[in-house]
């Protein structure tokens, strides 16, 4: 009996050390639950949980595959936009980030080219008449250059062949638009007037015909917008032909045709290395064809910042 009581006493007190043992244990996480005091004995309140930040499909996409040959994702956010032009208000009319090469007034970007050691150079006021918005051909006074370089360009310009008809073939209404001054887009005036294919209007001169005939009667005036870019030369190799888009009067003529050269009366068209940038030529063939509103963009790269 005593024996049985004292093993009772025993085994209580094993009960109420482990619970105290439990307590002791348990404290410490209840403790950490509250605000730990700063050190001006004020409670700090625990740091939150780092959130992940959603992606704004509105924006783009990064879990998307990447573009061929590219370092953008499809759709990717961090690809840079384009700039912002302003269209021009009407048809034709140049728009914000063109170079407006005649505006109606004068003929103060062109001038008269060099020859020899000055080719490529303006060395005389342009000597063109300029009249009720547009400007003309005065017969052998010479070409006229822009007196600024370009290399991959669009370019808007508006002619007309005088409204009375004089000559025929090549004779009727001739001048030419040479861009870098090598890479002719002839000028004439082909309406009912038979001459040879690749001298035509809309004509690559002496290499590619225009796809079609859009001509307007002689006096009407007609455009020419011109997407120009450059070849690309490794030192004396050519590593890249020019290439040339012509939409004359609204009609496509050219769809981003190959030059097999700088422009050569005659012969077989072949390159030869120049710089990446030269002025743009307007003809003197002799005949008083009309010119206005001529704007040129300088063309760059995609993905530019």
């Amino acid at each position: 009996m005593g024996g049985e009581m004292r093993l009772s006493r025993y085994a209580f007190a094993g009960v109420c050390g482990i619970a105290l043992v439990t307590l002791v244990l348990a404290a410490p996480s209840s403790r950490a639950a509250q605000a730990t005091p700063s050190a001006q004995g004020q409670a700090v309140p625990p740091s939150p949980a780092p959130q992940t930040q959603k992606p704004n499909p509105d924006l783009g996409f990064t879990d998307t595959p990447m573009l061929p040959n590219l370092p953008w994702h499809v759709h990717d956010p961090a690809r840079p936009h384009p700039k912002v032009v302003t269209p021009g208000a009407t048809p034709g009319a140049p728009p914000s980030d063109a170079i407006v090469l005649f505006d109606g007034k004068d003929l103060s970007k062109w001038g008269h080219g060099g020859q020899g050691p000055d080719a490529g150079k303006v060395v005389n006021d342009a000597k063109w008449a300029v009249r009720d918005g547009y400007f003309e051909v005065v017969p052998k006074t010479g070409s006229l250059v822009t007196r600024d370089s370009f290399g991959d360009i669009q370019l808007h310009i508006e002619w007309a062949a005088p409204a009375e008809v004089r000559g025929n073939s090549q004779g009727r209404g001739n001048s030419g638009v040479l861009i870098m001054g090598l890479y002719e887009v002839q000028v004439l005036d082909v309406y009912q007037n038979v001459t040879y294919a690749d001298g035509g209007a809309g004509a690559l001169y002496g290499q590619w015909p225009p796809l079609v005939n859009a001509a307007r009667k002689p006096g009407d005036w007609q455009t020419y917008d011109i997407v120009f870019e450059a070849p690309r030369f490794e030192g004396s190799t050519l590593a890249r032909p020019a290439y040339l888009t012509v939409i004359w009067n609204g009609v496509v003529v050219h769809n981003r045709k190959e030059a097999m050269g700088p422009m050569v009366y005659r012969q077989v068209a072949k390159y030869a290395p120049h710089a990446a940038e030269l002025p743009i030529m307007l003809q003197d063939h002799g005949n008083p064809v009309r010119f206005r509103n001529v704007w040129v963009r300088k063309l760059g790269p995609y993905d530019a910042k």
